[in-house]
């Protein structure tokens, strides 16, 4: 390589740390990056690739303006790609030779600050993966709140750790060098993967990472000291942060252990079919349980709340303890409007104290800070009288911190800068030092502008402007016209187009006091700034645990209001296995409808006599809106809300699993049915007798007798108290499943009811016992809008069926026990069509199981060879 200049041979040296991240290097004002990280910054952010001349060779360059760098940061991280930040860290007009350099932070996907690149409502988590003999540890951090957690899963139980990635839905994931574990995983989410040395996830060096930064002996006070591979996820996780922040993580403060068994473990299909977060066809918010849920009025409220519906509870006293907390709040309305109005002037204190601990904070969060304390007062006052325990425990970690409060009203300007380099944000009265040196510089600008109408006087010269600029300093500007009548003691310091510049000595001295000044203020401002930081962090651990508070109470009362305004109830729990509902509602769907319209539907599931209940009607009726209305009910009951129903008996669940509806995996090159099949299959091995399982519509995407026997079988394992014998909600349009009611123990038959006015039919949505007496598949095909073509065709065809049922044929029910089991419902002879269209029962056929008939028998009867 040709011999380069000192600045570029500064750049190959520290770009030699930082292969894996693409360099900004600070020049000035700007950015710059050089080499192969030009050629991909260049063409990733659209901006213009030049070169720099370095010796003999030509560099390729380009640069951005370092006030814009967050815009870029954020193309390139949503991009997958790291960024290594490096700033001069000294003052150039100090420098001896070249400015010193270095890389002070790491930006990547998962270690995010930057108030502008994070979403107010949604955590921005970073996650560690390592494995210790038969076990998986997780760990994950939220570096923008301080949230850091760990557990640890068993290897055998792979859907745990997918179900737990799914939910936190990590930006990034932390792995060791050349270890999947036999893990593909950002199949298993989206997600940015990043590798470490395996001397990170060493279980000794992560156990010593732990201690050292929470400076403590051992990690018994945390949960996890048996727990080894939670142990090497977590310690390698803070070791990554160590080598990529640069500092000394002080937002975490804490690591939080947490087991499986205290939360649901909700699978991805379960997420995604319920709508917990987001809808399936839109992915927003609005439209989902959350956004029906989320009337928070703090960033910090919303982002709890969406853990809290993503993380359903298991233990009883720990549901009760919410329930108990929001209903005390559902008593008054005064009470809720006065809480939530002193919230909303509070601010995100979760997210300024780590931009404090990160070094990335201005007077503006300060400000911010002082605001938010100054409501704590009022809300431990106003909710001194609260009886509940869990409020009680809330307004007592409440700290407004006066002293505090005090320090900052009379050090921050009420509208300070957003930069802290330039002075302009502390109030000159906070410190005698500071308000002299002001005063001095607002003094030294009045003697300018005296000085300058003295030497108009003296001189003679009317039109004589005192001016400055960073590289003369202050100058008198004197035109062409007046240069006859400069006095002896100005100094030509620069000739222009329309005149020329002078100094003096008089104006020299004032400029050295003004300049002082301002550099000295501007200076003292800072170190100010820096001193009020590092007081504020001294009070770290009562800021968050005030800050949790905060969000928490933001939460209760939040779910107190949506109660209160939805016409909801507070559940009973028994750990009997019964679930009632009366009147139970949708509680997205019912907002769609005006007051009063949405139709209430009764439920009951039991361990005994209504164990599964097959539903049957036609589509559109209501069927899937009322079973996911049952689990989405469940749900609600299990995360401490209250729920939409008029009385509400909810049976302590361990898990909710949805089947509802399929389409091909094209990414795996599954189809349609396979996807369906693993759904069901995961049902099958991981339901318990303690869960809630929902089956919309199984086995239609294989022919007709396949799906239904897969259906019916399905079906019988898990009504089998032997095998699951769990509470089941199962939708079908294979009517030949109500033949289970009186043959089978738990199995209870219920239908949507449908009105026939005419041709027309009338959805009445309500769900009644026994099972529907026709399909009405024909009027709904209408109602869809299919051509009146199709639909008289498909009459005729219905017509021509019903005229050679048979009346003598055999029902699935009447066949004996070991007939039952082989699932051996129909007479299966091949060599005659004749004897199969007997033994159709058309009363319970469906238009879509008589045109695949059709089809099959027109296959049979044609000659060989057509």
């Amino acid at each position: 390589m040709a011999k380069t200049t000192p600045m570029v041979q500064q750049y190959l040296e520290i770009k030699k740390e930082y292969t894996e991240c693409i360099l900004f290097f600070r020049l000035g004002d700007f950015y710059e990056m050089f080499y192969e990280d030009a050629v991909t910054a260049s063409r990733e952010l659209e901006i213009v690739l030049t070169s720099r001349e370095s010796s003999l060779e030509k560099i390729p360059m380009c640069g951005i303006p370092y006030h814009a760098v967050t815009g870029y940061l954020a193309k390139l991280l949503s991009k997958g790609y790291k960024v290594a930040i490096c700033e001069q860290v000294e003052d150039p007009k100090q420098a001896k030779g070249i400015v010193k350099r270095e890389v002070v932070r790491v930006v990547t996907p998962g270690t995010i600050i930057e108030e502008q690149l994070l979403k107010e409502k949604s955590n921005n988590y970073l996650a560690a993966i390592a494995e210790d003999g038969s076990f998986f540890g997780l760990a994950y951090v939220d570096l923008s709140t301080g949230e850091f957690k760990t557990t640890q899963l068993p290897k055998s139980q792979p859907q745990l750790m997918t179900a737990e990635l799914t939910r936190i839905k990590p930006a990034e994931v932390f792995l060791p060098e050349g270890q999947n574990m036999g893990w593909e995983w950002d199949r298993i989410v989206e997600t940015t993967l990043s590798f470490g040395p395996l001397t990170d996830f060493n279980y000794d060096n992560a156990y010593r990472s732990l201690t050292e930064h929470f400076q403590v002996q051992n990690l018994r006070g945390f949960g996890c000291e048996e727990l080894p591979a939670a142990i090497r996820a977590s310690g390698g996780l803070l070791r990554y942060l160590g080598t990529t922040q640069k500092n000394t993580l002080l937002q975490l403060r804490k690591l939080v252990t947490y087991q499986m068994g205290e939360f649901m473990a909700l699978d991805p299909s379960t997420r995604r079919n319920l709508e917990l977060t987001r809808t399936i066809r839109s992915g927003e918010v609005n439209g989902s349980l959350l956004g029906v849920l989320d009337q928070t009025v703090t960033s910090m409220g919303a982002r709890l709340l969406r853990s809290w519906v993503e993380q359903p509870l298991t233990r009883l006293d720990s549901i009760m303890e919410r329930q108990n907390a929001i209903a005390e709040f559902t008593f008054s309305l005064e009470k809720r409007e006065t809480i939530r109005e002193y919230l909303k002037q509070t601010y995100d204190l979760q997210r300024i104290i780590s931009k404090l601990a990160s070094n990335s904070a201005n007077a503006r969060d300060l400000l911010a800070l002082k605001q938010t304390l100054k409501m704590a007062p009022l809300l431990k006052e106003f909710l001194a009288e609260v009886k509940e325990k869990r409020n009680c425990s809330l307004v007592e970690t409440i700290d407004p911190l006066p002293e505090l409060t005090a320090i900052l009203e009379t050090a921050i300007k009420e509208d300070p800068p957003l930069t802290i380099k330039d002075g302009g944000m502390i109030k000159p009265s906070f410190q005698p030092d500071l308000e002299k040196l002001i005063k001095a510089n607002s003094q030294g600008k009045r003697w300018v502008a005296e000085l300058e109408q003295g030497e108009k006087e003296r001189t003679g010269i009317k039109s004589l402007k005192i001016g400055y600029n960073q590289v003369f300093g202050y100058y008198f500007e004197v035109t062409k016209s007046n240069l006859d009548l400069v006095p002896p003691d100005f100094i030509r310091k620069q000739t222009l187009a329309n005149g020329e510049r002078f100094i003096n000595q008089k104006l020299k001295e004032y400029e050295d006091q003004i300049l002082n000044a301002h550099e000295k203020s501007v200076a003292l401002e800072y170190q100010i700034f820096q001193e009020l930081k590092e007081t504020v962090l001294e009070s770290i651990d009562t800021l968050q645990a005030t800050a949790s508070a905060l969000a928490e109470l933001d939460v209760l009362v939040t779910l107190a209001e949506v109660a209160v305004r939805n016409n909801y109830v507070k559940p009973v729990f028994n750990e009997t296995g019964k679930t009632v509902i009366i009147d139970g509602r949708h509680p997205v769907v019912e907002r769609m409808f005006s007051a009063g319209t949405f139709v209430p539907n009764d439920t009951v599931l039991d361990q005994q006599d209504n164990r599964c209940l097959i539903i049957t009607g036609p589509n559109m009726a209501g069927k899937s809106t009322y079973m996911r209305q049952v689990a989405l009910i469940a749900i609600l009951a299990h995360l401490g809300s209250f729920i939409p129903a008029k009385q509400g008996e909810i049976s302590l669940l361990d898990r909710v699993f949805t089947r509802v509806g399929a389409s091909d995996d094209l990414a795996t090159g599954q189809s349609t049915f396979m996807v369906e099949m693993n759904e069901v299959a995961y049902i099958l091995n991981h339901a318990t007798p303690k869960s809630l399982v929902i089956l919309d519509e199984i086995g239609r995407g294989t022919s007709t007798f396949d799906g239904l026997s897969i259906a019916w079988a399905v079906v019988e394992f898990i009504n089998n108290l032997k095998r699951i014998g769990c509470k089941t909600l199962v939708a079908t349009h294979y009517h030949e499943l109500t033949e289970l009611e009186g043959k089978l123990d738990g199995i209870k038959n219920y239908h949507v009811a449908v009105q026939r006015l005419g041709e027309d039919i009338n959805f009445l949505r309500k769900i009644a016992p026994g099972k529907t007496d026709r399909s009405y598949g024909i009027e709904v095909a209408r109602l869809a809008g299919l051509p009146t073509e199709i639909t008289d065709r498909a009459k005729e065809i219905l017509q021509n069926l019903e005229k050679n049922e048979t009346a003598e044929s055999k029902s699935p029910a009447e066949t004996n026990e070991k007939t039952l089991q082989q699932l051996s419902l129909f007479p299966m002879e091949q060599e005659l069509v004749l004897n199969e269209l007997g033994a159709v029962d058309l009363a319970s056929t469906t238009p879509l199981q008589a045109l695949n008939l059709l089809y099959e028998w027109q296959k049979k009867l044609r000659p060989a060879g057509n």
